[in-house]
């Protein structure tokens, strides 16, 4: 019985490890990573690997020290990146699959939210927000336009 069960026991780890290869071969054959444009700077902020890495945390970092300090730097700031990296055909960084954050973010399977509240596109300016009365005030030009509470 116990003999059984040992053989029991490495059956199942062995369609384990089987099923586990199955679901990264197309990643060990060579699957294509997206096709970016390049930047419109000399060179980015950190090291491409680095940013692929950790350009989540670098983002977040940032919005921490503007939100909740009030430090603005533009080391890694949105706004930044999307100036650099927007599109030549679409002029954005999500307007479109091959666009630079769509792109990478479709083939990693991440859903962004970044673009619920920021703009993809550089240079534009936020709407008033709903209860504002209209009036316009210092916004951040990454703020999209849409209104609280729209989504598409």
């Amino acid at each position: 019985m116990a003999r059984l069960a040992n053989w029991l026991r490495l059956v199942t780890l062995s369609v384990a490890v089987a099923v586990s290869a199955a679901a990264s071969f197309p990643v060990a054959a060579g699957v294509d990573l997206p096709r970016l444009e390049k930047g419109r700077g000399d060179k980015c902020v950190e090291e491409t690997q680095n940013m692929r890495r950790n350009h989540m945390e670098y983002l977040k970092h940032q919005r921490d020290e503007t939100l909740r300090k009030g430090i603005r730097t533009t080391r890694h700031s949105l706004k930044k990146c999307v100036e650099c990296h927007a599109s030549e055909k679409s002029g954005s960084v999500a307007a479109s699959k091959e666009d630079f954050c769509s792109a990478c973010h479709s083939y990693a399977g991440i859903k962004l939210d970044c673009w619920d509240c920021h703009a993809t596109k550089p240079g534009k300016k936020a709407m008033p927000m709903a209860g504002q009365g209209g009036n316009t005030h210092n916004t951040s030009p990454l703020m999209a336009t849409a209104q609280p509470g729209d989504r598409k």
